[in-house]
């Protein structure tokens, strides 16, 4: 490690993955020696820091002094304890990261921890000729390493961490150019993070949303709101259950994105909540929970973006065919995607996408996607969807949306409210959009068989003509 990062080295470009790499590999040393439920938070405690320290007198952070870096001197004794003070003098340096920070550094090994504060300390985050602004490197080391816990931690990881590829569907789909930016289960704050990217790239100001969430998990809320710090996301991102206590009761979102827990079983029901308007969700899923809460959260013109277990589009049991035939005949639903397999690691279960709507722009209709056989597999487990794919998927939504959609068989299919009752409001894509034209070009394995088999006879007859021509002129040379 000590020819890989040198003193002062400094973040430069193309540099995030591989330096994050080599902060990972060695704080994963420490892996033995610290609780595996704060693990997550010990690593990214101490980068966050070490980013704060850096840029100490930049965006509002004004470090006293025994709180810098330069402090955490490793050599000399007390390490944990002056790493525990650092972290709260951060938090008193910026109230919105009161109890964000973790204060665990005099519980694991102080040999082991004095090495990674050293090694840490090596990487710059401050800005340097040639080097990149220290927040958007910071951002980017974080969301390297939520990827790389997430993918450790496997099921669990789920809980805080949604791939890139589908959060940044749901953005541009929904486009959430401005408004109030709302996530019932906020996770890490993935969501709110792709928003602001999608803001500031079309040369929208921070400013021009406003993020509101709740998380259940004291942790994962944590998480959440040192995200928020280190992406310069002012928030209101509170600590919560979205069904025992709707933390912005008053709340008229314009975007919603989420992704809720799959099928969750263990959830606070009461029968008489106000929300199930279409129908009082099922006590062992909360499937349609999520989403009534979701569309009690919409304002006027509100939209919303979900990711689903698949069984919700087509489910059967427990009222949710009422539920799901109550919201389509509301037309609150503008579009359901599918979506290929192996895209969540965390999880086994088929995963599909809900778009709602409270004032859809094609009355009556609803589009279908079948984005199953999209996407590109990174290694033997997991797919990951690229540009392109998401930029064809969000172009049919927004020609469907601007009315100028035309089916495409196989992918695409935009039905009305007849149709849809037809198929017993069912709502998976694959009903909808049929089998893909085959192209011109294409020929059925039936007759290629029979032409390929016809043309190998054919050769093997002139073989045989040939071999007969060879040996009669041999045989009349006397060879």
């Amino acid at each position: 490690m000590d020819d890989v990062l040198k003193e002062g080295d400094a973040f430069k470009k193309g540099d995030v993955r591989w330096k994050g790499d080599v902060l990972w590999k060695a704080a994963d040393k420490l892996r033995g020696s610290v609780d595996a439920a704060q693990y997550r938070d010990f690593v990214l405690g101490l980068v966050f820091l070490k980013y704060v320290s850096d840029s100490s007198g930049e965006g509002g952070f004004r470090l006293p002094d025994g709180a810098r870096w330069a402090d955490l001197s490793p050599t000399t004794g007390g390490i944990g304890e002056r790493v525990d003070a650092a972290m709260g003098a951060v938090m008193r340096a910026d109230p919105s990261l009161d109890g964000a920070l973790p204060q665990i550094f005099t519980r694991v090994d102080q040999r082991r921890l004095g090495e990674l504060v050293e090694l840490i300390g090596r990487v710059r985050f401050g800005a340097e000729p040639g080097a990149r602004p220290a927040r958007d490197v910071l951002g980017e080391v974080y969301e390297y390493f939520l990827e790389k816990f997430a993918r450790a931690e496997g099921k669990r990881g789920g809980e805080f961490y949604t791939p890139a590829g589908v959060v940044g569907l749901l953005v541009e789909v929904l486009e959430p150019f401005r408004g109030r930016v709302y996530d019932p289960c906020c996770g890490s704050g993935g969501m709110f993070v792709q928003a602001e990217r999608f803001v500031l790239s079309h040369r929208g100001r921070p400013d021009d949303i406003a993020v509101y969430g709740q998380e259940a998990n004291e942790r994962t809320w944590r998480l959440a709101r040192m995200n928020l710090a280190v992406h310069g996301i002012a928030g209101d991102v509170r600590r919560a259950d979205a069904f025992y206590e709707d933390a912005h009761p008053d709340l008229a979102a314009d975007h919603v994105l989420a992704n809720p827990p799959f099928n969750m079983s263990d959830w606070y029901r009461d029968p008489g909540d106000a929300r199930w308007r279409y129908g009082v969700p099922p006590a062992g899923n909360a499937n349609f929970a999520w989403i009534q809460h979701i569309v009690a959260k919409l304002g006027p013109s509100g939209r919303a973006g979900v990711v689903m277990a698949n069984g919700s589009m087509s489910s059967r049991q427990s009222g949710e065919a009422e539920i799901r035939a109550a919201l389509v005949e509301a037309d609150l639903v503008s579009c359901v995607v599918a979506l290929p397999d192996r895209l969540f690691r965390t999880t086994p279960i088929p995963a599909c996408l809900w778009f709602l709507d409270r004032r859809k722009s094609v009355p009556g209709e609803v589009l279908f996607v079948d984005a199953r056989g999209m996407g590109t597999m990174v290694d033997r487990t997991e797919r990951v969807l690229t540009a392109g794919d998401t930029a064809r998927i969000a172009g049919a939504y927004r020609a469907w949306r601007d009315g100028g959609h035309s089916d495409v068989p196989g992918f695409s299919h935009a039905a009305g409210q007849d149709e849809i009752r037809s198929h017993g409001h069912v709502l998976t894509p694959g009903r909808y959009v049929g089998a893909a034209e085959a192209d011109p070009g294409d020929e059925p394995a039936a007759d290629r068989v029979e032409r390929l088999t016809k043309e190998l006879l054919t050769h093997l007859e002139e073989s045989a003509r040939l071999d007969e021509v060879v040996r009669d002129v041999l045989g009349r040379s006397g060879g």
